[in-house]
C-alpha cells in the first residue's frame, strides 16, 4: 500500500499516538501486539421482558445487565439504545410499583448481619484480598477463557471452592474511609459466585455459540437454541444448573425478523 504509515496514522490516530508515547512502538513500522480481554458481562439478572423487574420484587435492572435481548453476541454500538428502551421501561414500571405497593419493612437482624459481614474483614489475620482477586483472574483467564475445553473448566469448578476458603479467610487493614482493600476484600464473594456461575453453564453448553467458544464442540448444536442456561443458587446456597425451553417467538416478531433478512 502507498503510503502505508500516513494511511495507518489517519485512520488509527489515537492508537497510533497510544502506542508511541506508552510503549514505544511505532504501529506504522512494526507490528503491534492485539490480545483478548473482557469487555462486561452481557447479561445475568434475569428481568419480566415488559417490567423489567427481576426475580425479586420491587426490584429493576435494564441495559446490559439485563439478561435476554442480545443473548451472548451483543452488537457493536446496541447498548445506548438498548439502555434507552429498556430502561424507560424499567423507570415507568418501577414507578407504578412504588405507587401500587406499600414500603417494604426492614429486617433489623439482616442488617446487623450484614453489616457484620461487612467488617470482618478488619478483624481477621488472614491473606491480603488483591492476591486471591489475582490468583482467581489468572485461573479464569487460563481454563475459562477465549478457548475453553472440558478439563479446563471442570478443574476450574472445582478450584473456585478453595479460592472460596481463602476469600472466607481476607483480611484488610487501614479504616473504612477510602479503603479499595476492604472493596475488594468485600468483592470477593461476587467475583466467585459469577465466576462459578460462568464456568458452570459453559461446562453444560457443549457448543460453541456467540462469544462462548468450546474447542472440543466448535460448532452450533441447534438442540441447545431451544433453551436457556440458568445458574441460581439453591435454598443451601449451592449453585444449581437449570435448563429452561425458550418460548415461541410471537409470529408478529418472526415476521419482522424474516423480512429484515
Amino acid at each position: 500500500m502507498k503510503n502505508a504509515p500516513t494511511h495507518i496514522q489517519k485512520k488509527l490516530p489515537s492508537m497510533y499516538h497510544q502506542f508511541k508515547e506508552l510503549a514505544g512502538v511505532d504501529i506504522t513500522a512494526e507490528a503491534m501486539e492485539v490480545g483478548p480481554t473482557t469487555h462486561y458481562v452481557m447479561g445475568g439478572v434475569r428481568v419480566d421482558g415488559e417490567t423489567q423487574m427481576s426475580t425479586v420484587p420491587g426490584l429493576f435492572a435494564a441495559g446490559e445487565v439485563a439478561a435476554g435481548l442480545h443473548g451472548a453476541n451483543r452488537l457493536g454500538g446496541n447498548s445506548l439504545s438498548d439502555l434507552l428502551v429498556f430502561g424507560k421501561l424499567a423507570g415507568e414500571h418501577a414507578a407504578k410499583f412504588a405507587s401500587d405497593n406499600p414500603s417494604a419493612s426492614v429486617d433489623k437482624g439482616q442488617v446487623e448481619a450484614a453489616i457484620a459481614d461487612s467488617l470482618a474483614p478488619f478483624d481477621r489475620k488472614g491473606e491480603n484480598p488483591y492476591n486471591i482477586q489475582h490468583d482467581l483472574q489468572d485461573m479464569m483467564q487460563d481454563k475459562v477463557g477465549i478457548v475453553r475445553t472440558n478439563d479446563d473448566i471442570a478443574s476450574a469448578v472445582e478450584e473456585i471452592t478453595a479460592f472460596s476458603k481463602r476469600a472466607s479467610n481476607a483480611s484488610v487493614m487501614g479504616h473504612r474511609e477510602y479503603n479499595p482493600g476492604w472493596h475488594t476484600a468485600l468483592d470477593l464473594a461476587n467475583l466467585l459466585m459469577i465466576s462459578e456461575a460462568i464456568a458452570l453453564s459453559a461446562l453444560d453448553r457443549k457448543e460453541s455459540r456467540g462469544a462462548h467458544f468450546r474447542e472440543d464442540f466448535p460448532d452450533k448444536d441447534e438442540a441447545y437454541a431451544k433453551h436457556n442456561t440458568i445458574v441460581r443458587k439453591g435454598s443451601n446456597g449451592e449453585m444449581q444448573v437449570i435448563r429452561q425451553p425458550i418460548p415461541q417467538m410471537p409470529q408478529k416478531l418472526a415476521d419482522i425478523i424474516k423480512e429484515m433478512g
